[in-house]
């Protein structure tokens, strides 16, 4: 259990005594807000007969007082405690109707938490105390438990939110020139042994100068960290000795999750915001508010579940007893109902002006972009609600535009004003890195910023967040390294997580002494992040794939709380060339803004017979429709001309791009391009090679070979 680090301790039996009565108080704002006088509590439940806030004792296990909030405000209970100071632990306990059968679940003998709680005083692993049903019963949860589980439940701490920012300000980095970074906050430094003492897998860790170096090397803009809401262990998982590392099981939407801070003071987060901002870096919260961790009619009943089923949870119209579920978790949050939707802009409005936050990506979005009949719907009032949202339309707006409901796939279905995660991007890379046939249009689509994705949303390929390994799959390593998915360290006999990876073990599956092979792994590991780099739209790097880091062919590490998911320090991973290789490329990108324009290439010619994006064969010459159609056509050329992106009136220098997806070397005729009289040979992935300014000039017409699976970067140089 963690301590947690608190301004002013709780009350308890040998302290001032507690006031015996709860003044009115104000509906407003939701939750437990400190006052000078004392805590306001607010709860929302349109089904509640009585609400109660019991107060425990400084160890959070036993019960000190009980308050029934006195007034009700519409559907909002609430009530003053007078004298009551920060760090106070409570919980709350809804009487009302325990119908099941009806979609009714209030149950007084469970402690609940707060939907709107600031804090926690513990992380939550699941357990038969989480269950407002006798487990194991025949009624199953239409039978009512009436053992108190007060002692044993999580509870919610008083905050003061009061923090000194100095003059922290957020970096403001514009879309086009981000570059992201997805990373698990435990998992990035629970190794990394020059952390010091205490602060591994934490906030503070994550803020440490160890870990702050790695980043700020890279050339990274923005820190796009795994869940860190407050979150539950399934008991399942428990039970197989494993646990929800990835997070995405929220019980809390304005809580930091406790494990992940270090001593157990809530305010580790803010530290770590700070510092990542005074190193120039933006931080972007990956969210969950399309379910909860409450489950189906057999889960857990923690907060919303107890609090108004009803008003929280998408139930089955005909049998209220059952959740509609387009996450696959169990149960949807209803964002259309109102309580749902305030809750949810009120958490991230909170993250954003409390935390200082510069981003959310949303997980999938689809499900909370639905509508009251279950519809995607670019005007549902989730989105109608961001889309005027003066504090949301500061910060970057990402969607994983895809859940398992109908009509689910939303990749482009998305409104301005937001990104997406782009599957077609990951999905055609994949393809034409592993040669498979008629895969060279959609590649060209993808590379350009997938215009046919987002222009008809009048969108441009800043929308696009261009990925081809996320945590959800496979590693960069392991895409190379294996065929197939090797699971079985989750214990469900390798069902779970994608069987279609569009991998290529590259001759042999998972580890191997092939040196042939080991040499293709490390030119395809390139050729994935030099495409990655120099493409339209906005780069998302998996953390850790800068350095080759596997989890043995586990594609959905979810529960996998160890050496399989932690990033590996060693001397050997700290010593692969492709960190270095990585840098690199992410400084190419940042040198060359035509790499970064924010525009729709037309193709189109100018009065210099200049196109600014033309696509040439191995030849030199235009690309035929035939060649396009051609399904076995595996080697391209693009060329980015650099006079239609020119920054403060100067052009860009241009960028040729030569890539070689079949399985021989090919000779590449350089082509013919209107005023550009050399090239410099900066990127051969296929040599391993990297080369600066002084790269060695070519001309146009000149021929260069490329290995196979490789590709080659070439900057327009200055004639000497």
């Amino acid at each position: 259990m963690t301590a947690l680090a608190v301004a002013a301790p709780a009350p308890s039996s040998t302290e001032s005594p507690l006031p015996d009565h709860c003044e009115a108080g104000r509906p407003w704002p939701l939750g437990a807000t400190l006052t000078e006088r004392g805590v306001n509590f607010a709860v929302f439940s349109s089904i509640a007969e009585k609400v109660e806030i019991c107060l425990f004792d400084r160890t959070g296990t036993r019960e000190v007082r009980r308050y029934a909030l006195p007034c009700r405000s519409d559907d909002i209970w609430h009530g003053l405690v007078p004298g009551l100071p920060a760090g106070t632990r409570y919980g709350l306990r809804v009487h009302g109707p325990y119908h099941p059968q009806d979609g009714l679940r209030c149950n007084p003998n469970k402690l609940l938490l707060d939907p709107y709680a600031r804090a926690l005083d513990r992380p939550l692993r699941g357990g038969a105390w989480q269950y407002a049903y006798t487990l194991g019963g025949p009624a199953r949860d239409l039978a009512m438990d009436t053992a108190d589980n007060g002692a044993g439940a999580a509870k919610c701490v008083v905050l003061d939110t009061g923090f000194d920012w100095g003059d922290d300000r957020r970096p403001g980095i514009p879309l086009e020139d981000t570059v992201l970074y997805e990373v698990h906050v435990r998992g990035f430094t629970r190794l990394m042994d020059e952390v010091p003492h205490g602060l591994h897998g934490t906030f503070a860790g994550l803020a440490s100068e160890p870990a702050l170096a790695h980043l700020k090397s890279l050339g990274v803009t923005s820190i796009e960290l795994l869940p860190v809401h407050a979150f539950n262990d399934e008991r399942r998982l428990i039970d197989l000795g494993l646990a929800n590392y990835w997070g995405y099981n929220t019980v809390a939407f304005f809580a930091p999750e406790p494990r992940y801070c270090a001593g157990g003071d809530p305010n580790d987060f803010k530290r770590m915001v700070k510092a990542l901002h005074a190193a120039g870096l933006e931080v972007i919260l990956d969210v969950v508010y399309n379910h909860s961790c409450e489950g189906n009619h057999l889960g857990p009943t923690l907060f919303l579940k107890g609090i108004d089923n009803p008003a929280y949870y998408r139930l089955v119209p005909e049998e209220r007893r059952y959740y509609a579920d387009v996450t696959g978790t169990g149960n949807t949050l209803d964002i259309s109902h109102p309580a749902t939707l305030r809750l949810m802009m009120d958490s991230l409005r909170y993250w954003v002006e409390e935390m200082h936050v510069d981003g959310f990506r949303f997980d999938l979005a689809p499900a909370v972009a639905r509508n009251g009949q279950y519809e995607f719907d670019h005007r549902s009032p989730f989105l109608a609600a961001v889309a005027q949202d003066p504090v949301l339309r500061q910060v970057k707006l990402v969607a994983e535009p895809w859940d398992i409901g109908d009509n689910g796939y939303q990749v482009g279905g998305f409104p301005p004003g937001w990104s997406e995660w782009n599957g077609r991007y990951r999905d055609s890379v994949r393809d034409f890195w592993r040669g498979t046939d008629g895969a060279v249009q959609e590649f060209a689509a993808r590379l350009a910023g997938s215009a046919d994705i987002f222009g008809p949303s009048r969108r441009r390929p800043s929308a696009s967040i261009n990925l081809v390994t996320v945590h959800d799959g496979f590693t960069l390593h392991d895409l190379v390294s294996y065929n197939d998915k090797h699971n079985e360290a989750n214990a469900e006999d390798n069902r779970d997580g994608e069987s279609h990876n569009r991998s290529w073990n590259c001759g042999a599956e998972g580890e191997t002494d092939d040196e042939d092979v080991l040499v293709l792994r490390e030119r395809q590991k390139r050729n994935f992040l030099t495409t990655l780099f120099v493409s339209r739209g906005v780069p998302l790097l998996l953390g850790g794939d800068e350095m080759g880091r596997s989890q043995g062919g586990n594609n959905n590490a979810y529960c996998q709380d160890n050496p399989v998911s932690w990033f590996d320090w060693s001397e050997d991973r700290r010593g692969d060339p492709l960190i270095e290789f990585t840098r690199q490329l992410i400084a190419l990108r940042r040198e060359l803004p035509v790499l970064r324009d924010n525009r729709w290439p037309s193709g189109q010619p100018d009065d210099e017979d200049r196109r600014d994006l033309a696509w040439f064969s191995v030849w030199g010459l235009p690309m035929t429709e035939e060649e396009w159609t051609n399904p076995t056509v595996r080697c391209i050329v693009a060329l980015f001309d650099g006079k239609f992106a020119p920054v403060d009136g100067r052009p860009s220098p241009s960028v040729l791009l030569l890539f070689n997806a079949s399985d021989e070397a090919v000779t590449f005729t350089l082509p013919e391009a209107a005023g550009i009289a050399q090239w410099r040979v900066r990127v051969d992935t296929g040599q391993g090679h990297f080369a600066q300014h002084e790269a060695e000039a070519v001309q146009p017409q000149a021929q260069i070979e490329l290995e196979s699976h490789a590709m080659a970067v070439l900057v327009e140089g200055q004639p000497a």
